[in-house]
């Protein structure tokens, strides 16, 4: 790919990023500005801007990669990430908006009146924050090391940078004008390319289904394998190994493989004949982080297919990044008609990873074969089309995925700091509020710079299912049960949204790999979110007399309109 129009491509989205949010800055005076934009954003702007944030690495580069390796099932997940917006909708956005609060730890205090609710929630906030930037930078990573040859983590770094002196220096007045632009440059720079890339597969003989047959390489191929892996054969292979295969040592000999399971050794090279399939491709060893979920998924397809779904229609009401911009809509009815208008923008936007995922499979089946599957967004433009045509839209697609990473990493960072400014720090002047920016950077950055990752959709969908475990049932239940009780949210936060965590952490170590105990740990929904409702309820149930006084009136004020709220309190 040439780096001559994709550098300049990607410094010109992050000077973009930085005008816009400068002329936030122009705008922000309060300290109600940089925490809600003062409740005057409207139902437009703040869609676009909500889906700015919302459309991240996940759904720029990820699910185009799952689809490439693991097929159509992954279309769950744009399913799911759209239908959380029609779940929001319906149970939370209205009266969150009423509620008063800028931050789900406010949500918390005001609803149950305790300081420990409050603090739990922060803390959860924090949690799937941090979650959810790692990988945003190691997407960031990626995409400039494939398009430059530069560090891993050096894409990641940019985007700290960028992210944090917005943020910083106008809040979120300054954001929401930075990722209502970056939405419409995400859709814009998948929607041209893939206009062009759909063309050229028509009019070049490529098959004109993707998934139908087992794939197979176009053209020769060289892979270098990264990390040790198996490679399983339905028939026999014959391939040029540069490396050790099975034990052993070959340079630059072609080796015929039987049918069954080789292991292929980090470092190796295999070169591919025009025609041959391309085998299935499984992590040797433990592979720590690095590790897909897409074994698991193979022993039990069922199990992670509904924990899939439910961590993702659920999860969306509990990430901190979104439910923090339902508080700068003026009222309960213009929260709605926002929640209206990002279901139609992310639901259009979501038509589009799925056709590179597909066409992936037919010009970069090798990727299965890599850690580098989420790049197939990235070399599909040169793949398809190639010469100053395929430069010039892989430039563009580069640009919108640094926005995905800019936009996304604005929000969370945005929603972390507000919590540890007002939970954490001394102070909860802008000054402090400056300094969680960073503090809210910091330890994904670390973690981005020494350790490896999942694919960034798998990632994302774990940050999912701690949300959905805890912030749902406090959610839900805050907002439509009166015998809700602190003890009983506390501990339904810690059983839900703490399994979870702990089923995510041990994912992402890499254990325990395969078998149903990975199942259950891997897609932890299934269980953790039922744990958390039961166990809120069943708590609350066993202290009625910890109900809060005044319950009822916080209660009105949720449900009622705020004209007619209004009127009784007068």
């Amino acid at each position: 790919m040439n780096s001559a129009y994709t550098v300049p491509a990607v410094a010109l989205v992050v000077v973009a990023t930085v005008f816009v949010g400068a002329f936030g800055l122009r705008i922000s005076r309060t300290t109600s500005d940089f925490y809600v934009a003062s409740r005057t954003v409207g139902p437009r702007l703040n869609a676009a801007a909500i889906s700015g944030e919302y459309l991240s690495a996940a759904s720029f580069l990820g699910i185009a990669g799952l689809v490439l390796v693991q097929g159509p099932d992954m279309l769950w997940y744009p399913v799911g990430y759209t239908a959380g917006y029609l779940v929001l909708l319906l149970f939370v956005a209205a009266p969150l908006r009423r509620s008063g609060a800028y931050t789900l730890p406010d949500f918390a205090e005001a609803r149950l009146a305790s300081q420990g609710v409050r603090r739990l929630a922060g803390a959860f906030v924090v949690g799937v924050g941090w979650l959810y930037l790692l990988p945003q930078l190691q997407g960031a990573g990626l995409t400039l090391a494939v398009l430059t040859d530069a560090p891993d983590a050096l894409g990641g770094v940019i985007v700290a940078v960028v992210v944090v002196a917005t943020v910083a220096a106008g809040g979120m007045r300054s954001i929401t004008f930075v990722q209502a632009f970056q939405y419409w440059l995400k859709l814009t720079a998948l929607l041209v390319p893939a206009l062009f890339l759909v063309l050229a597969w028509q009019h070049d003989g490529a098959p004109r289904r993707a998934f139908d047959e087992p794939a197979a390489f176009r053209e020769q191929r060289t892979v270098r394998v990264a990390d040790t892996l198996d490679l399983r054969l339905q028939r026999p292979l014959t391939v040029t190994v540069t490396g050790t295969v099975d034990g052993r040592v070959h340079q630059e000999k072609q080796v015929r493989l039987s049918a069954g399971t080789h292991r292929v050794e980090h470092g190796t090279r295999l070169t591919f004949a025009p025609g041959a399939h391309v085998p299935e491709a499984t992590r040797g060893g433990n592979g720590g982080m690095s590790t897909s979920l897409a074994s698991g998924r193979e022993e039990r397809p069922l199990y992670a297919t509904y924990g899939l779904i439910l961590a993702t229609f659920l999860g969306t009401m509990g990430l901190p990044h979104v439910v923090v911009r339902f508080y700068t809509s003026p009222h309960g009815v213009a929260a709605r008609r926002t929640t209206v208008a990002v279901l139609g923008m992310i639901g259009g936007f979501y038509l589009l990873p799925p056709v590179y995922g597909a066409l992936g499979r037919l010009y970069a089946p090798e990727l299965t074969l890599t850690r580098s599957a989420d790049a197939a967004v990235l070399l599909l433009p040169d793949r398809v089309i190639g010469g100053l045509g395929g430069d010039l839209l892989g430039a563009l697609v580069a640009g919108g995925a640094f926005a995905a990473f800019l936009s996304t990493a604005s929000g969370l960072t945005m929603a972390v700091a507000g919590v540890l400014t007002q939970d954490v720090l001394p102070s909860r002047g802008v000054r402090h509020f400056r300094l969680g920016t960073v503090l809210s950077m910091a330890p994904p950055l670390a973690a981005s710079v020494l350790v490896g990752g999942l694919p960034v959709a798998d990632a994302v969908g774990l940050a999912f299912a701690v949300s959905a475990s805890s912030f749902c049932p406090l959610l839900v239940l805050g907002i439509w049960w009166r015998r809700l009780t602190p003890p009983g949210a506390a501990a339904g936060m810690l059983a839900g949204g703490g399994g979870a965590f702990v089923a995510v952490a041990v994912t992402m170590a890499g254990f325990p790999g395969t078998g149903p105990l990975h199942a259950l740990l891997a897609w932890p929904a299934l269980w953790s979110v039922p744990l958390g409702f039961l166990t809120m309820m069943l708590v609350s149930l066993a202290t009625p007399g910890r109900v809060p006084a005044g319950t009822a009136g916080v209660l009105a004020r949720f449900h009622l309109p705020e004209q007619l709220h209004a009127e009784v309190k007068a």
